[in-house]
């Protein structure tokens, strides 16, 4: 175990220090932050000065020295749109992404499997083949197109959900969370069902894929001649070895979601860090993306982190071979 996760965590090393370079490299090279900050209006003793304030005029070793040393504290400078702290303003828009991102998944896996289980045991049923069409139907759906249909039917028509905000929210500490309000359900509601569609539907097709598979396994065919029962088949024996590839798609889907939720955030122009990124693009500020980019490298190492623990967990392959590299 100790051999696996120091394996994994000098892998996720590895990655955060090539994005770290990067975003150097992109604070430091694409514009002047300097000019950036005084404006094109300022003069050359005045960007001298501002630039030995900021470090930015020793070796560039150094500079990286001192970048990395501040991005372990959290410290990436001021944003040039909004003149506050890029951790400040990161922190702020967290919690609604996480929360949109984790209701969604979580949506998606509450219907995804057990209707994945259901098309496979049920493979020639006609509700099996409607659930599989409208699972395409999701995956083809564009989510521009799946929320602007949501906010047509929901807000403008019955008029039941709010069609943009996060509606209203409460502090627990630092985090702001509307799920613990009336109005703050009610407007997650359509972004995460947004979201969770497609989800749903890839979901859906890897469960069933997975379980047709392993159902015609001879594992399956000797636990129903022990006679086990029809539920302990599927769920006990088949349903497990459908877990490894689940859990990669769900791990890499779910950064995927925190980090490029840009589209369902800005149709539902909900205050979290998708909708920042586009603001931030358009504004060119270079301390929101390159904190940005760090940021989204640190999730999906994160969570590539714990799925490699979860297949840990639950391959018995991998603590075998582990066992039998440890003398070694």
């Amino acid at each position: 175990m100790i051999g696996f996760l120091a394996q994994r965590l000098g892998q996720a090393l590895f990655v955060l220090i090539a994005v770290s370079a990067l975003a150097f490299l992109m604070s430091h090279f694409i514009g002047d932050p300097v000019v950036a900050i005084l404006g094109a209006n300022s003069t050359g003793l005045q960007r001298d000065e501002l630039r030995r304030q900021m470090g930015l005029d020793g070796p560039l070793i150094l500079q990286f020295i001192d970048f990395m040393g501040r991005m372990l504290v959290g410290e990436f400078g001021l944003s040039y749109r909004l003149g506050l702290p890029v951790s400040r303003v990161l922190l702020e828009r967290m919690p609604a992404t996480m929360e949109l991102a984790l209701v969604g998944m979580v949506i998606a896996l509450a219907v995804g499997i057990p209707a994945g289980i259901y098309c496979a045991l049920e493979r020639r049923s006609a509700a099996s083949r409607i659930v599989l069409g409208l699972s395409l139907l999701g995956i083809s759906m564009p989510s521009f197109f799946m929320g602007m249909l949501l906010i047509f039917l929901f807000s403008v028509v019955l008029g039941w959900l709010p069609s943009f905000g996060r509606g209203e929210t409460v502090f627990l500490g630092w985090w702001t969370t509307g799920l613990l309000t009336a109005s703050g359900l009610k407007a997650i509601l359509m972004p995460a069902i947004t979201i969770a569609v497609f989800q749903f539907a890839m979901i859906l097709r890897l469960v069933r894929a997975e379980m047709v598979e392993v159902l015609r396994a001879d594992f399956i065919r000797f636990a129903r001649a022990r006679g086990l029962s029809r539920r302990s088949v599927h769920l006990r024996h088949a349903l497990v070895n459908t877990l490894v590839p689940l859990i990669t798609i769900v791990g890499l889907q779910l950064g995927s979601i925190i980090g490029f939720a840009v589209v369902t955030e800005t149709v539902f122009q909900w205050p979290g860090l998708g909708l920042l990124f586009l603001q931030s693009v358009a504004a060119a500020d270079i301390p929101v993306l390159a904190a940005f980019l760090v940021f989204i490298a640190i999730v999906f190492v994160t969570i590539n982190l714990i799925v490699d623990l979860c297949y840990y967990a639950i391959d018995p392959r991998l603590r075998l071979s582990d066992r039998a590299a440890g003398p070694a």
